[in-house]
């Protein structure tokens, strides 16, 4: 017998038959991972995410700056829609903190937009890859493709160090899905970036940068 719907489902659904979306497939079989919300483009995105995710009862959260929760009202509100408050001053202190949050978690999907814009970008933000990485849990691709008005969360894998190769994947899986303004989606190529600092030892080996 399955288990009642919540109330969160019902607007899910709501929402997404307003539109005429429908959700594809299930649940991660996870209880935690890195959610790759892509491709980007739009404000609408936010809603659709959340609306998908009541679908699937999975609950999202994601990071923003600290001083966003500051405001009483303010952070309340943010919190509410899965918001986790994060010092961002420092790139690659941020991408550690973020992998402790995910470690301290039993349960955890922390979504992330790798464009780090609604605008075109020249390249995706590699943190992500490296808080999955960092924290040992896996990398979900979440999608929303406007073209197909279809929703869900895709492929699920754990980074191998091979930044190139799951990059590669990752750009395949993103090959067929249309964001709501497909001129601004940025392209899936890494440029040439420093390397963020991880504690050793943690996957014997240091995970390569260059050209994907």
């Amino acid at each position: 017998m399955n288990p009642p719907r919540g109330v969160a489902y019902w607007l899910g659904r709501a929402w997404l038959g307003a539109f005429g979306w429908r959700v594809e497939g299930g649940a991660p079989a996870v209880r935690k991972a890195v959610v790759v919300a892509a491709p980007h483009t739009s404000a609408w995105d936010w809603p659709f995410t959340l609306a998908t995710a009541a679908v699937l009862g999975v609950e999202m959260n994601w990071v923003g700056k600290h001083t966003l929760f500051k405001n009483p009202v303010m952070g309340a509100f943010m919190r509410w829609v899965g918001g986790i408050p994060v010092d961002r001053s420092k790139t690659q202190d941020f991408v550690s903190k973020v992998a402790e949050l995910l470690k301290s978690r039993d349960d955890l999907f922390l979504v992330v937009a790798p464009e780090g814009t609604r605008g075109r970008a020249d390249r995706w933000k590699t943190g992500f890859y490296y808080m999955a990485r960092a924290a040992e849990v896996p990398v979900v691709m979440g999608y929303l493709d406007y073209a197909k008005k279809t929703s869900g969360f895709g492929t699920l894998f754990y980074p191998t160090g091979d930044l190139h190769a799951d990059m590669r994947h990752i750009r395949a899986f993103y090959a067929n899905v249309t964001g709501k303004h497909p001129e601004l989606a940025s392209a899936i190529s890494l440029g040439v970036t420093p390397q963020p600092t991880l504690k050793p030892g943690l996957f014997g080996q240091s995970p390569r940068w260059g050209t994907a």
